[in-house]
């Protein structure tokens, strides 16, 4: 053994290191996520959301967000190994400026109506539970001229971009960017089953860039009528590109899924860890054995290959986001129901 260990002393001078020492670290029997299962109670953390309004400007923050931090994860920011998530306010009157990431991120919209987000020359008006995108390297600014504070769920695929070292960031010349196109005109172009018979959308994100909840409510509530019931996941749709038929987002996929009351689903398991916010409803999520019950705006994280059991005392939707395109394209997902 001491010659082993002077061994080891002499190659670490050459920057070297011995592969039998660290394998079962580097490839393990199964996923040993740092992610930890986590809630975060809406109610409980609402105060403090309304708080930061007073202490910064949207100005002086640009963004103005708490994040949400896995407790796994100490001081990175992220809520899973792959994911950033965040709650981020905007209050009357205010304009968040417009800049412009090589991250891919998206809003889930929680409380508020009447504020919008503008997307390379677009507006949009939010509405709770409205999910929104905001693609790779395109101009975005947020503002409300309602009278009251808009709340949404921030997520972003900040680590798959470090890990490329690919992050770049621009500020607008101006607050807001130009407005070049009506409200409503993506939505005219690309969500009716048509497109324009010539089209210059080259982007693998969606050209659609706010899917309504009210549409999605329904296509959820019509399946659910026509018995459609998976056991573990109850009605569970994904948001797609409707060019393509895949990922609205090409790094973070996005799913909208509805759990009738009484619901108790069987349990299940994936190696994408998934971020959860209730939309509606109340219920329960058992995940690796503890549980957690979660009520309308609670936010909760599933790891990477523990079991999840969902169940619905109240009818529930439940929005999700996960790295799943990501692992599909690198044919690393896996996935099984107990």
């Amino acid at each position: 053994m001491n010659d082993r260990a002077d061994f080891y002393t002499r190659i670490s001078e050459c920057k070297l290191r011995p592969l039998w020492e660290v394998l079962d670290d580097l490839i393990p029997d199964e996923p040993k996520p740092k992610t930890q299962a986590m809630l975060w109670r809406y109610d409980a953390i609402r105060p403090f959301i309304l708080e930061s309004g007073r202490l910064i400007t949207a100005q002086e923050a640009v963004r103005r967000v708490l994040v949400l931090e896995n407790p796994g994860l100490p001081d990175s920011s992220l809520i899973t190994s792959a994911l950033y998530s965040g709650l981020q306010l905007i209050l009357p009157g205010e304009i968040a400026s417009s800049h412009r990431h090589s991250q891919s991120a998206l809003r889930f919209i929680l409380e508020g109506e009447g504020a919008y987000t503008a997307v390379d020359g677009e507006r949009t008006i939010m509405h709770p539970g409205d999910f929104i995108i905001t693609p790779s390297w395109t101009w975005h600014d947020h503002g409300n001229e309602s009278q009251e504070p808009v709340v949404w769920l921030d997520g972003l695929d900040v680590p798959i971009v470090a890990l490329f070292d690919a992050q770049f960031a621009e500020r607008y010349p101006e607050q807001m960017q130009q407005i070049a196109r009506a409200e409503g005109d993506s939505e005219a172009r690309w969500a009716s089953n048509m497109q324009p018979l010539t089209h210059e959308h080259r982007r693998r994100a969606s050209p659609i860039f706010n899917y309504p909840y009210v549409t999605s409510r329904a296509a959820l509530a019509k399946l659910m009528a026509d018995g459609m019931m998976d056991a573990a996941r109850g009605v569970k749709m994904r948001y797609i590109n409707p060019l393509t038929g895949g990922w609205a987002m090409p790094t973070i996929g996005t799913f909208l899924q509805l759990l009738p009351k009484g619901f108790a689903g069987r349990p299940h398991r994936a190696t994408d860890a998934a971020v959860y916010c209730c939309a509606e409803g109340e219920g329960s999520a058992t995940i690796a054995g503890k549980r957690f019950d979660w009520g309308p705006h609670d936010v909760f994280v599933v790891p990477s290959w523990q079991m999840l059991e969902l169940s619905a005392s109240a009818e529930s939707v439940l929005f999700s986001f996960s790295d799943r395109p990501v692992q599909e394209a690198l044919d690393l997902l896996r996935e099984e129901v107990a």
